[in-house]
């Protein structure tokens, strides 16, 4: 779409800091996680009745999608760690699900150690070359 006279300007696009980068990418990782063990769940007949399994998949994928949202805000960060427990907690419904859970509790500690190390030495770097950065 090409702007005309007498079109508003375009907002620039917010600049993702490398910490809501990778955090939204592994909370993504987990939604078709989270479907697949529903489905198996389901499957299995852990849960009675077995569509409970089916409600509990969809919760914590609508809870994911609200964190993938809230991923840029500071306070998105101890949402998306309640989710990580939450997620460890389906363990007590079928063991498996906590070490699939447990790998990606690892993948997000990563993405939000990583991701603040990164945004940090960006930081550093803009700071000693102020000329780096673009308009």
């Amino acid at each position: 779409m090409t702007e005309t006279a007498d079109s508003p300007p375009r907002r620039p696009k917010r600049d993702k800091t490398a910490t809501e980068s990778l955090m939204t990418a592994t909370m993504g990782m987990e939604i078709p996680v989270v479907l697949f063990g529903a489905i198996a769940l389901f499957g299995v007949r852990v849960t009675d009745p077995p569509a409970l399994a089916f409600l509990g998949g969809v919760v914590l994928i609508v809870l994911l999608a609200i964190g993938i949202r809230l991923a840029r805000y500071s306070w998105g960060y101890w949402y998306s760690g309640a989710l990580q427990v939450l997620l460890l907690a389906t363990g007590f419904v079928e063991p498996l699900a906590a070490v699939t859970a447990a790998i990606f509790v690892g993948f997000w500690i990563y993405s939000l150690v990583r991701g603040r190390q990164l945004d940090e030495a960006k930081r550093r770097h803009f700071a000693e070359n102020p000329t780096d950065q673009e308009n």
